[in-house]
């Protein structure tokens, strides 16, 4: 039910048909089509019928629905993915998501963000960096774009880089990579 619920809350415009959630959740029509009925009639779903097709996405109007949507965005979001895809990668010292997302994240209001901006710190194989940025788009569902820096240009970065300058004004998620996270 937890992969359900992040399809519909982490891309809360996303409309779905039955057919689609099964096929992208490699379960059978019947077991779906039994889950969203319990979360239609939860109020966490809205419905309409297409022809023979049932479109679902996520209730907005639904008192649960901002709690929810942090419980799953912690749970299914950008940050546990990233933390779990980047832990073992060797040369990342550390990382952080910064752009709209990490806005979005500390409270900021403003448009559901279309990507994912992560930094990682160290010198990690850059086409394993390709690699997980891949597939943090796969399970996301969003664009996912990974730049590294050494660690002395982030702890010494000339203050007129405007990148770095921009990166540190503003909103950034720091991951936990280590586990020590409560």
């Amino acid at each position: 039910m937890g992969e359900l619920l992040a399809r519909f809350y982490l891309d809360p415009d996303r409309r779905y048909t039955l057919t689609e959630l099964a096929k992208e959740l490699d379960v059978s029509l019947p077991t779906i089509a039994r889950e969203v009925d319990r979360m239609r009639e939860s109020g966490l779903l809205t419905e309409e019928r297409v022809g023979r097709a049932r479109v679902v996405w996520a209730n907005r109007r639904s008192v649960l629905y901002e709690p929810l949507s942090l419980l799953v965005a912690l749970t299914y979001g950008p940050r546990p993915v990233l933390e779990q895809l980047l832990s073992d990668v060797a040369g990342v010292d550390s990382g952080l998501i910064y752009g709209s997302w990490a806005a979005r994240y500390q409270g900021e209001p403003g448009a559901e963000p279309n990507d994912v901006d992560v930094l990682v710190i160290g010198a990690p194989d850059p086409d394993q960096l390709f690699d997980i940025a891949d597939e943090a788009r796969r399970r996301l569902r969003r664009e996912v774009s990974i730049r590294s820096v050494k660690p002395s240009v982030w702890t010494d970065a000339d203050p007129r880089d405007p990148f770095l300058k921009h990166v540190k004004s503003r909103p950034m998620v720091e991951l936990d990579l280590k586990g020590d996270a409560v």
